[in-house]
Protein backbone atom coordinates (compact mmCIF):
# COMPACT_ATOMS: atom_id res chain seq x y z
CA UNK A 1 0.00 0.00 0.00
CA UNK A 2 1.21 3.40 -0.88
CA UNK A 3 0.99 6.25 1.64
CA UNK A 4 -0.80 8.39 -1.14
CA UNK A 5 -3.79 5.84 -1.19
CA UNK A 6 -4.16 6.88 2.78
CA UNK A 7 -3.10 10.26 3.30
CA UNK A 8 -5.79 11.22 5.11
CA UNK A 9 -4.96 8.74 7.50
CA UNK A 10 -1.30 9.93 7.65
CA UNK A 11 0.51 13.27 9.48
CA UNK A 12 3.22 12.79 7.36
CA UNK A 13 5.60 10.44 6.15
CA UNK A 14 8.92 9.83 8.03
CA UNK A 15 10.79 7.76 5.69
CA UNK A 16 10.21 6.16 2.15
CA UNK A 17 10.29 3.26 0.39
CA UNK A 18 12.99 3.73 -1.20
CA UNK A 19 14.95 5.40 1.95
CA UNK A 20 14.31 1.95 4.27
CA UNK A 21 15.42 -0.16 1.39
CA UNK A 22 19.28 1.63 0.85
CA UNK A 23 19.46 2.04 4.87
CA UNK A 24 18.02 -2.08 5.10
CA UNK A 25 20.74 -2.75 2.70
CA UNK A 26 23.65 -0.82 4.67
CA UNK A 27 22.70 -2.90 7.31
CA UNK A 28 23.01 -6.13 5.95
CA UNK A 29 26.19 -4.92 4.95
CA UNK A 30 27.68 -4.26 8.63
CA UNK A 31 26.30 -7.48 9.31
CA UNK A 32 27.79 -9.69 7.27
CA UNK A 33 30.75 -8.05 8.09
CA UNK A 34 30.58 -8.58 11.52
CA UNK A 35 29.33 -12.81 11.28
CA UNK A 36 31.97 -13.50 8.17
CA UNK A 37 32.71 -17.20 9.01
CA UNK A 38 30.03 -17.21 11.64
CA UNK A 39 26.67 -19.04 12.11
CA UNK A 40 23.80 -16.64 12.39
CA UNK A 41 20.56 -16.97 13.32
CA UNK A 42 18.23 -14.34 12.68
CA UNK A 43 15.21 -14.33 15.17
CA UNK A 44 12.20 -11.61 14.45
CA UNK A 45 9.62 -10.67 16.26
CA UNK A 46 6.24 -10.98 15.10
CA UNK A 47 4.44 -9.37 13.98
CA UNK A 48 6.02 -6.21 13.21
CA UNK A 49 9.34 -7.27 12.29
CA UNK A 50 8.08 -9.71 9.10
CA UNK A 51 8.69 -6.64 6.93
CA UNK A 52 12.44 -6.10 8.04
CA UNK A 53 13.24 -9.79 8.33
CA UNK A 54 12.29 -10.41 4.82
CA UNK A 55 14.16 -7.78 3.67
CA UNK A 56 17.19 -8.10 6.10
CA UNK A 57 17.43 -11.45 5.13
CA UNK A 58 17.24 -11.54 1.37
CA UNK A 59 19.82 -8.40 1.47
CA UNK A 60 22.30 -10.69 3.35
CA UNK A 61 24.70 -11.97 1.22
CA UNK A 62 26.08 -14.73 3.80
CA UNK A 63 23.99 -18.02 5.29
CA UNK A 64 21.52 -17.49 8.04
CA UNK A 65 18.89 -19.40 9.67
CA UNK A 66 15.54 -17.72 10.61
CA UNK A 67 12.74 -18.16 13.58
CA UNK A 68 10.31 -16.09 15.51
CA UNK A 69 9.07 -15.45 18.12
CA UNK A 70 5.84 -13.31 19.06
CA UNK A 71 6.06 -11.27 21.79
CA UNK A 72 3.70 -8.30 23.12
CA UNK A 73 3.43 -5.33 25.55
CA UNK A 74 0.60 -3.94 23.31
CA UNK A 75 -2.86 -3.86 23.88
CA UNK A 76 -5.19 -2.10 21.21
CA UNK A 77 -4.20 1.13 21.86
CA UNK A 78 -1.34 3.51 21.31
CA UNK A 79 0.67 2.87 24.78
CA UNK A 80 2.79 -0.25 25.82
CA UNK A 81 0.35 -1.67 28.28
CA UNK A 82 3.73 -2.28 30.88
CA UNK A 83 3.00 -5.94 30.66
CA UNK A 84 5.07 -8.56 28.81
CA UNK A 85 3.92 -11.70 27.38
CA UNK A 86 5.91 -14.33 25.45
CA UNK A 87 2.91 -15.28 22.43
CA UNK A 88 4.75 -17.58 20.27
CA UNK A 89 8.16 -18.97 21.54
CA UNK A 90 11.76 -20.28 19.37
CA UNK A 91 11.33 -23.23 17.58
CA UNK A 92 15.21 -23.48 17.59
CA UNK A 93 17.30 -24.08 20.24
CA UNK A 94 19.35 -21.20 20.67
CA UNK A 95 22.78 -22.75 22.96
CA UNK A 96 25.47 -21.94 21.07
CA UNK A 97 24.53 -20.06 18.36
CA UNK A 98 25.10 -16.05 16.95
CA UNK A 99 21.30 -14.69 17.12
CA UNK A 100 20.57 -11.08 15.87
CA UNK A 101 17.12 -10.24 17.08
CA UNK A 102 15.28 -8.53 14.20
CA UNK A 103 12.63 -5.91 15.55
CA UNK A 104 10.72 -3.29 13.83
CA UNK A 105 10.71 -0.82 16.57
CA UNK A 106 12.21 -0.30 19.69
CA UNK A 107 9.64 2.05 21.79
CA UNK A 108 10.05 1.84 25.66
CA UNK A 109 12.67 -0.57 25.74
CA UNK A 110 10.61 -3.17 27.96
CA UNK A 111 9.37 -5.80 25.82
CA UNK A 112 12.99 -6.08 24.31
CA UNK A 113 14.67 -5.91 27.94
CA UNK A 114 12.33 -8.86 29.35
CA UNK A 115 13.52 -10.64 25.87
CA UNK A 116 17.02 -10.12 26.01
CA UNK A 117 17.10 -11.43 29.53
CA UNK A 118 15.03 -14.59 28.24
CA UNK A 119 17.22 -15.03 25.25
CA UNK A 120 20.85 -15.17 27.40
CA UNK A 121 19.40 -17.59 29.97
CA UNK A 122 19.21 -19.72 27.06
CA UNK A 123 23.23 -19.84 26.55
CA UNK A 124 23.86 -18.45 23.23
CA UNK A 125 27.56 -17.86 21.78
CA UNK A 126 26.19 -14.08 21.44
CA UNK A 127 23.60 -12.39 21.00
CA UNK A 128 23.01 -8.63 19.35
CA UNK A 129 19.91 -6.40 17.91
CA UNK A 130 18.60 -4.99 15.17
CA UNK A 131 15.84 -2.43 14.67
CA UNK A 132 14.24 -0.95 11.81
CA UNK A 133 12.72 2.41 13.98
CA UNK A 134 14.15 3.48 17.49
CA UNK A 135 12.41 6.62 19.85
CA UNK A 136 15.19 7.35 21.81
CA UNK A 137 12.93 10.31 23.42
CA UNK A 138 10.63 7.17 24.64
CA UNK A 139 13.37 4.87 26.21
CA UNK A 140 12.76 3.74 29.65
CA UNK A 141 14.86 0.65 29.13
CA UNK A 142 18.62 0.75 28.50
CA UNK A 143 19.21 -1.54 25.82
CA UNK A 144 22.45 -2.13 23.94
CA UNK A 145 21.32 -2.41 20.56
CA UNK A 146 24.00 -3.06 17.72
CA UNK A 147 22.33 -1.90 14.31
CA UNK A 148 19.73 1.20 14.31
CA UNK A 149 18.12 1.86 11.28
CA UNK A 150 16.57 5.24 11.81
CA UNK A 151 15.92 7.01 15.54
CA UNK A 152 12.90 8.59 14.96
CA UNK A 153 10.60 11.18 17.17
CA UNK A 154 8.27 9.72 19.95
CA UNK A 155 5.38 10.13 17.97
CA UNK A 156 2.76 6.80 16.35
CA UNK A 157 4.09 5.91 13.65
CA UNK A 158 2.88 2.77 11.41
CA UNK A 159 4.07 1.07 8.35
CA UNK A 160 6.73 -1.05 7.37
CA UNK A 161 5.49 -4.02 9.44
CA UNK A 162 3.92 -1.29 12.11
CA UNK A 163 0.54 -1.29 12.64
CA UNK A 164 -2.54 0.28 14.62
CA UNK A 165 -5.05 -1.77 15.62
CA UNK A 166 -3.72 -4.65 12.70
CA UNK A 167 -3.74 -2.06 9.94
CA UNK A 168 -1.45 -0.32 8.25
CA UNK A 169 1.34 -2.57 7.71
CA UNK A 170 1.55 -3.56 4.38
CA UNK A 171 2.45 0.73 4.27
CA UNK A 172 5.96 0.70 2.13
CA UNK A 173 6.95 3.98 3.82
CA UNK A 174 6.51 4.79 7.44
CA UNK A 175 5.06 8.23 8.28
CA UNK A 176 2.84 9.49 12.24
CA UNK A 177 -0.35 8.55 12.21
CA UNK A 178 -3.25 11.20 12.09
CA UNK A 179 -4.55 11.75 15.78
CA UNK A 180 -8.16 11.19 14.53
CA UNK A 181 -7.38 7.80 13.29
CA UNK A 182 -6.82 6.54 17.10
CA UNK A 183 -8.90 9.54 19.37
Amino acid sequence: MDDAQISGDLSRVLFTKDQIAKRIAELAAEIDTDYEGKELLLVGVLNGAVMVMGDLSRALKSHCQMDWMAISSYGSGTQSSGVVRILKDLNTDISGMHVLVVEDIIDTGLTLSYLVGNLMSRNPASLKIMTAFRKPDAAKNAVDVAYVGFDIPNDFVVGYGLDYNGRYRNLTSVATLAPHVYS
